[in-house]
């Protein structure tokens, strides 16, 4: 018999992925998939007759997670410039000036027990460097990490003749971590995916173009509490209805950044895998600390030529080009999203702002940049960024900004895959798999002819120009969804300040009595942060590239305990690179 209303409204979520797919109740619905929606003009907030009060709300209904200082600085430009801002304008401030992007808390001025501190997080990373800087050629300044590496003979065609050969020079290696835990968190497999993809294009994007050569990945959860395989640790706390299970997330999210690597065509050779979830004594009563909302890590190290390394500034009249996938209404507000406290936006906004995986297209967008650097200090390619958080409302600018220069786009340039599309989505949705590149202007034919060999799309959207105001025209509707200052997007909102105290919390000493030896050995080899990983390390190609020479796996046996993951330089010497990585986060709960 047929299925009660209630019925089905229960079976909905069990039968599709609420991310990319959608139910139909009867086939006249699917004539939907069929419809093309009008193109739509930008919206504003009425600050100059709502004042502060319309920016607030603005604030909440698009998810911008502006504090209260940004919505003051917001105010007083806009009342200064005597108009309103756009949607698109309050979107790409929200995406650029986001704790994600910007490093706000890591950036901040720490008041510890009444005393200033010296330095802040970020000074304490960089303080590494400084005191020994040793071989270290580029730091805290591009997509990823450049170090001095060894003399080897690199496999590519040579500029002219396209013929494949070997070229003897430095090898220098490139490094990054990232996470991306948001995402993961709220849908695993694209947001692992898009993890990963994130991570090697910011590898690829490093310099005037590098390749990526292998990755890592971890995953911090909470207790998994298999069904029917508890284990006596693991108590159920409850967790938000937004957020998956750590099992779902561990089922999930590991095929999502395999799936990537693999696609993509990179061997992922190194990671980590922890379960916790323990409550804990505080000054205030008992604490629960976990995973709830994941550590999702990706990372890896590649390669990259000693003329590329640094990015080249480029003059004002430089095409600015978009490398990749088309514009698609996924992953709005991503960068804002994710800085907010997990539960602070709405449920709906927490899924819009999960992007989507298309490892296909980037691999394309990657033989670009390859053949490109293939041309050495010929390369047609001067500044390249990848598209991340904030997608191309945070790249660009930051593109023309890192040049000491404005820029003029035209909205309708952009690659679109949905012609319905507001001015905000198109400038501030986060498809994936894009890049944006200043190219020469005298080989902009020499760039095209080179996406075109490999299929790979691209668009010329904008210019540089000298002065530093950044202009985007809409052609369709004749008017500018965005005209403003450089230095109101980029300007210098007061700095965060944070004052904290130490609070003693009781330490109950740790009691050995009546501990059954044999049966806590059973209990430890159990916890997922001990037992076997080799489900997380065989579900990708540890070979491909050929330039493997120590991944996961020891021994006749095949057990994965390698201590380090270790890739060569080239096909004849012994020099190589070598990465490993640990971690022991509940470590700050014991002291």
């Amino acid at each position: 018999q047929p299925l009660t209303d209630h019925e089905l409204a229960a079976l909905r979520p069990l039968i599709h992925d609420r991310m990319t797919e959608r139910v139909l109740d009867s086939l006249d619905e699917a004539e939907s998939l069929f419809f093309h929606a009008e193109p739509r003009t930008y919206t504003e907030v009425d600050i100059l007759g709502g004042g502060r009060e319309a920016l607030v709300a603005a604030n909440g209904e698009l998810g911008l997670a502006l504090s209260e200082d940004e919505i003051d600085y917001l105010v007083e430009s806009f009342q200064a410039l005597g108009r309103n801002p756009s949607d698109v304008e309050l979107m790409m401030f929200a995406q650029a000036n986001s704790e994600h992007c910007r490093h706000k808390i890591f950036n901040a001025q720490w008041i510890i027990d009444g005393q200033r501190q010296e330095k802040s997080l970020f000074q304490m990373i960089r303080n590494t460097t400084e005191q020994s800087p040793g071989d270290v050629l580029s730091a805290y300044k591009d997509n990823a990490a450049v170090m001095r590496g060894a003399t080897g003979s690199r496999f590519f065609p040579a500029p002219g003749s396209r013929v494949y050969g070997e070229h003897g020079e430095e090898i220098h290696i490139l490094m990054k971590v990232e996470t991306h835990n948001h995402p993961t968190a709220i849908s695993p497999d694209p947001g692992a995916a898009t993890g990963s993809g994130g991570e090697i294009r910011d590898e690829g994007a490093t310099g005037r173009g590098s390749k990526p050569k292998a990755g890592l990945c971890g995953f911090s959860v909470s207790n998994l509490r298999i069904p029917g395989f508890e284990q006596p640790w693991e108590r159920d706390f409850g967790r938000p209805g937004r957020i998956v299970s750590a099992l779902e997330i561990m089922l999930e999210g590991p095929i999502g950044a395999a799936a990537f690597n693999n696609e993509f065509g990179r061997p992922n050779l190194c990671g980590y895998f922890r379960t916790f979830e323990m409550e804990v004594p505080a000054a205030g009563g008992a604490e629960l600390r976990g995973y709830h909302k994941p550590i999702m890590l990706a990372g890896g190290l590649g390669n990259i030529r000693e003329e590329h390394v640094e990015k080249n500034p480029f003059p004002a009249g430089s095409p600015l080009v978009v490398l990749g996938g088309p514009a698609m209404l996924i992953g709005l507000g991503g960068g804002a999203a994710s800085s907010m406290a997990s539960g602070t936006s709405s449920e709906d906004l927490d899924f819009a702002s999960v992007q989507r995986a298309n490892p296909e297209m980037q691999r394309r967008c990657q033989e670009v940049i390859d053949r490109c650097c293939a041309l050495g200090s010929e390369s047609p390619i001067l500044f390249i960024h990848d598209v991340g958080a904030g997608g191309l409302s945070n790249a660009l600018p930051e593109l023309i900004h890192d040049a000491g220069l404005g820029g003029r786009f035209e909205l309708r340039t952009i690659p679109s895959a949905d012609p319905g599309m507001t001015p905000m989505e198109i400038w501030c949705n986060e498809a994936q798999e894009r890049y944006v590149l200043a190219i020469h202007a005298d080989r902009l034919e020499q760039f095209q002819a080179i996406c075109e060999r490999e299929r790979c799309p691209y668009a010329v959207v904008g210019e540089a120009m000298d002065e530093e105001r950044l202009l985007l025209g809409d052609g369709l509707f004749e008017n500018n969804p965005i005209d403003m200052p450089m230095g109101l997007l980029f300007g210098k909102p007061p700095k965060m300040l944070r004052e904290v105290e130490h609070l003693e919390a009781p330490r109950p000493q740790l009691r050995l009595q009546g501990l059954d030896l044999e049966r806590a050995l059973e209990r430890v080899l159990r916890l997922p942060t001990v037992a076997n990983k080799t489900f997380l390390v065989t579900i990708g190609d540890r070979s491909i590239t050929g330039m493997v020479a120590r991944d996961q796996m020891v021994g006749p046996w095949q057990v994965p305990v390698a201590d380090v993951a270790v890739t060569i330089a080239d096909y004849e010497g012994y020099a190589g690179e070598a990465m490993a990585m640990g971690e022991r986060t509940p470590l700050a709960l014991v002291d």
